[in-house]
């Protein structure tokens, strides 16, 4: 029991002050918790009288408590109050939500043990970010004070997404992501993370010494998920990763004119063109695109597909599982009825959704598809499996067998390193089946999985932000999606030493082979589909022109020693490709003479001319010394005037990703 003399003797002592770090702490943790808290209030329905707003409410307790004088001495007062204080604002905040930044409100039901540890863990990491500078001194070379968010409250930037793998679906940010760029209101540009994305890192083509390396050999490449990411990237308005940008991939996105072959039994055609380089006068660029045949729909083969449909738990968004639902049913009305399709999913385990079901099914097939629901973790090795089972048992003879999966990349249940599921797409290969790869949303994307995958089953990686993007890719070019005329196709492009000093492939990095690996037949390479184009651009020094690497000594083509043959041409280029049914290679070789050359940039033709212009862009994005003083306002000019037919619109498009990302450099 207290005293007279103890209550009298608190009477007297007088309250410390606040603590300046602890006041700004609170502040700031009050305004988020304030902020996350009025978005979930219930609006008042019609008819009720209003509802007063949190902040009331707690004032207006608060006032009778401290109003009705129950204690007499404030010291004594304050050390009971604020235990009330804590309950009053808890009871009050119950009546909402009480949301931390980064958890998903949807997850708030029951909760395993595994679920509540990551739950705390990543509640932790938010409070940690809500604590203000002052508290904890900054590392040398930390970022300046966080930028005042849209609301005008000081605080460090909300994550717009951001995940880690393991926690894909519950809204938690991935702390260890990658720092990519982020514009902020006053025009400067800051760091921030990018997410739980895994993409392949890669270092830019240097520029090769003719006379040490005479040779390069590379694998084709018509995937096109490259540019879909970057424009991705752009549209949120934050400038993309260098190593999400693969230069051919945002070159070969586009279709253009080239001349094809006129029989499947020469599957492409190329066309060669040397111009000057815009960027450096010095310099030419040998341009190479390669037409492949293009299948008539009379001649169109018959066509077993395998949906291999990724519904795990972090498919559980809108740019995600709804995206694919609708992008594989425009798929199905390009198709014959008597083409056949399965349907595979995992999540936790794999399952078969449909049997080999011909299209002429088509409500079955649509209603299977209609039907399927995000839950559970990624298997993906166990559904890849069953995938190529379903596919051998219905397979076509001379005809299109393909797998097509479609996912945001993880797998995280089963065989899931990279390398054994590479191994297991080899394997699985033999059978004749292709495979072709879709991803779907941002945050747990595994692109560098994406495109092991599809290189190594002779297939095509295409990522899909939108139903545009799968209208492209499932519609307009279903053909080159799904009909090979070539796999393994290789290009060896050997140059002349008295023409050329030096060269550098744009492009292709993690496309390039083994000198060795041009005629080896067991050596994998890239397929090509029907009607499909390939473009591939080297930035070339003639010889006399100013060099960046030292000339040799010793080893120079001379009088005496017989000198070069084929003096008059630039280079040789040899195409080995295999037809889709054979194991044995042919090879096809193209001499590039002064036929192939125009005296102007401008004197190229405008599909020429606009693919140079898309391949700067790539360059400027990855930050390349080459291009370095090339302005995006100069890519713009060459990409408009030579912009031509434009029926879907792709083109014009790209004037506006190039004003977004002249915007963003700033």
């Amino acid at each position: 029991m207290v005293s007279d003399n103890e209550l009298a003797k608190l009477r007297n002592l007088r309250a410390p002050a606040p603590d300046p770090e602890a006041k700004i702490a609170a502040l700031h943790a009050a305004m988020t918790a304030f902020d996350a808290t009025e978005e979930k209030i219930a609006p008042v329905s019609q008819g009720s009288a209003e509802q007063a707003r949190l902040t009331s409410r707690a004032a207006k307790l608060w006032r009778e408590i401290m109003h009705r004088k129950l204690f007499a001495a404030p010291a004594l007062a304050g050390l009971v109050a604020l235990p009330i204080a804590g309950y009053t604002a808890f009871h009050l905040l119950g009546q909402g939500t009480f949301d931390f930044p980064g958890r998903n409100i949807a997850d708030q039901g029951a909760e395993t043990p595994a679920t509540t540890s990551a739950r705390t863990e990543a509640e932790s990491n938010d409070l940690g970010r809500m604590s203000p500078a002052p508290i904890q001194p900054k590392p040398e070379g930390a970022l300046a004070a966080a930028p005042a968010r849209n609301d005008g409250v000081a605080g460090p930037p909300r994550l717009l997404e951001g995940r880690s793998a393991d926690m894909a679906g519950k809204g938690v940010d991935a702390p260890e992501a990658a720092p990519s760029l982020l514009p902020v209101p006053d025009g400067t540009v800051m760091q921030r993370p990018e997410g739980g994305d895994r993409i392949e890192g890669f270092r830019s083509n240097t520029v090769r010494s003719r006379a040490e390396d005479p040779r390069l050999a590379f694998s084709i490449d018509v995937d096109t998920a490259s540019y879909s990411f970057v424009r991705r990237s752009l549209k949120q308005g934050i400038l993309p990763r260098p190593d999400t940008v693969r230069v051919e991939e945002l070159i070969n996105y586009f279709p253009y004119g080239w001349e094809g072959p006129d029989s499947p039994e020469i599957p492409f055609k190329p066309t060669v063109t040397v111009m000057p380089a815009p960027w450096n006068a010095q310099h030419k660029l040998m341009h190479v695109a390669i037409k492949g045949y293009d299948v008539q729909p009379a001649a169109q083969p018959r066509a077993n597909l395998v949906f291999l449909i990724d519904v795990s738990g972090s498919m559980d968004e809108p740019d995600k599982l709804p995206l694919l639902k609708s992008a594989f049913r425009l798929l199905i009305g390009r198709l014959k009825p008597d083409d056949t399709i399965a349907i595979v999913t995992y999540a936790g385990d794999a399952g078969t959704v449909l049997e080999s079901t011909p299209v002429s099914e088509k409500a079955k097939i649509l209603d299977a598809i209609d039907r399927l629901q995000p839950a559970g973790s990624t298997a993906g090795e166990a559904g890849i499996s069953q995938a190529y089972r379903l596919a051998r048992e219905s397979f076509v003879e001379d005809g299109v067998n393909r797998i097509m999966l479609a996912t945001d990349g993880d797998f995280n249940v089963g065989q899931t390193s990279d390398e054994a599921l590479k191994s297991l797409i080899e394997q699985e290969r033999k059978s004749g089946v292709f495979l072709s790869v879709f991803g779907f949303g941002r945050g747990n994307l595994n692109d560098r999985l994406m495109q092991a995958l599809a290189q190594n089953g002779n297939g095509t990686a295409a990522y899909i932000d939108t139903l545009q993007e799968a209208e492209k890719v499932l519609v307009q070019e279903a053909f080159s999606t799904l009909f090979p005329i070539a796999k393994d196709v290789k290009i060896q492009v050997e140059f002349n030493p008295a023409k050329v000093a030096e060269y550098r492939l744009i492009g292709y990095e993690t496309r390039t082979l083994n000198r060795e690996d041009f005629n080896n037949d067991r050596v994998d390479a890239g397929e090509i589909g029907s009607g499909h184009s390939v473009t591939a651009i080297y930035e070339i020094t003639p010889k006399g022109a100013p060099q960046q690497i030292d000339d040799l000594r010793y080893g120079e083509a001379s009088a005496a020693n017989g000198g070069v043959a084929n003096s008059d041409e630039y280079a040789s280029i040899k195409i080995r490709y295999k037809l889709p049914d054979e194991d044995s290679s042919k090879l096809m070789m193209i001499p590039v003479t002064k036929s192939d050359e125009v005296v102007s940039f401008n004197a190229a033709g405008p599909d020429q001319r606009f693919s140079v212009a898309v391949a700067a862009f790539g360059q400027k994005l990855r930050e390349e010394d080459a291009v370095a003083g090339f302005s995006f306002e100069r890519i713009e000019e060459i990409a408009a005037s030579s912009r031509g037919a434009d029926p879907f619109g792709y083109r014009s498009e790209f004037l506006s990703l190039l004003r977004l990302a002249s915007a963003l450099q700033r």
